[in-house]
């Protein structure tokens, strides 16, 4: 079924602080390089028959191209986002209007989260990540607001500092995640609810190759993690590379740029 997804345009895109270990500012960063890069991946979406909405970049805000911190969406129903950063902070209320312009039901958020970053809604569940940016206490505020169980996973690698950086869903009943990333404790219960995931070694998770964006039947998913492109294609995906090397200066990669709106109001 073709998907819904909010964008941002990389208007304002550069690396001007250092908020996780992927980003330094020394580095520096090629802002058009970055917008066609974007643009490589909106029209990937595109081709796959997917509706990609458009929020206005705010100047100040070189972030705001990773969309999917913005809110996590469910239902109809969108839980805002309360950055851990104040570099960040002001994304946050900006994605909440575009919902709130348009008619859907928002929670503006008491408790520090970092939206789809560190949620996942699958069928049945919502997985969460919390050890570097969302805390414990948003998990049970997304689960009052949204009435879907949400399951708790503990981050451990500050390289993955997100949970969209080490787990993507491949379609609502199963993952595909790097084991490292989290907690003994998670990892028993990633095993338990997915018997048959698909499991990244280091060298992908690395280049974030975990940040990708399925719908089931197609992934997205950065062109370097070759391994794991190989064992989605074994699977039965069809497997669609994109670069977006300039963004992963950034810590971003395909779903990071990619807020998934799941049911309109």
């Amino acid at each position: 079924m073709p998907k819904h997804f909010l964008m941002c345009r990389p208007e304002h895109f550069t690396v001007e602080y250092a908020i996780n270990p992927w980003m330094r500012p020394e580095a520096g960063a090629d802002r058009d390089l970055a917008i066609r890069q974007w643009e490589g991946l909106k029209a990937a979406y595109e081709n796959l028959g997917h509706k990609v909405s458009l929020i206005d970049p705010v100047e100040g805000l070189p972030d705001m191209v990773f969309a999917a911190n913005g809110a996590l969406v469910v239902g109809g129903r969108a839980y805002g986002a309360r950055f851990a950063y104040p570099q960040r902070g002001p994304e946050g209320p900006a994605y909440l209007r575009w919902f709130t312009d348009r008619g859907y039901p928002v929670r503006e958020p008491e408790h520090v989260n970092e939206g789809e970053g560190d949620f996942l809604a699958l069928d049945d569940v919502v997985l969460a990540g919390t050890g570097f940016r969302t805390h414990l206490a948003a998990h049970q505020e997304a689960q009052e607001f949204l009435g879907r169980p949400v399951v708790s996973l503990s981050l451990v690698d500050p390289r993955f500092y997100h949970l969209d950086t080490a787990l993507f869903s491949l379609d609502g009943r199963n993952v595909a995640y790097f084991p490292d990333a989290f907690s003994q404790g998670s990892q028993e219960v990633l095993r338990r609810l997915f018997p048959d995931a698909v499991l990244a070694g280091a060298a992908d998770a690395e280049v974030l190759g975990l940040n990708a964006v399925s719908d089931g039947t197609n992934v997205v998913i950065n062109s370097e993690a070759v391994d794991l492109r190989r064992e989605l294609e074994r699977r039965g995906y069809e497997v669609i590379p994109v670069d977006l090397s300039e963004l992963r200066k950034a810590g971003g990669g395909p779903k990071c740029c990619t807020l998934e709106i799941r049911g309109e109001f």
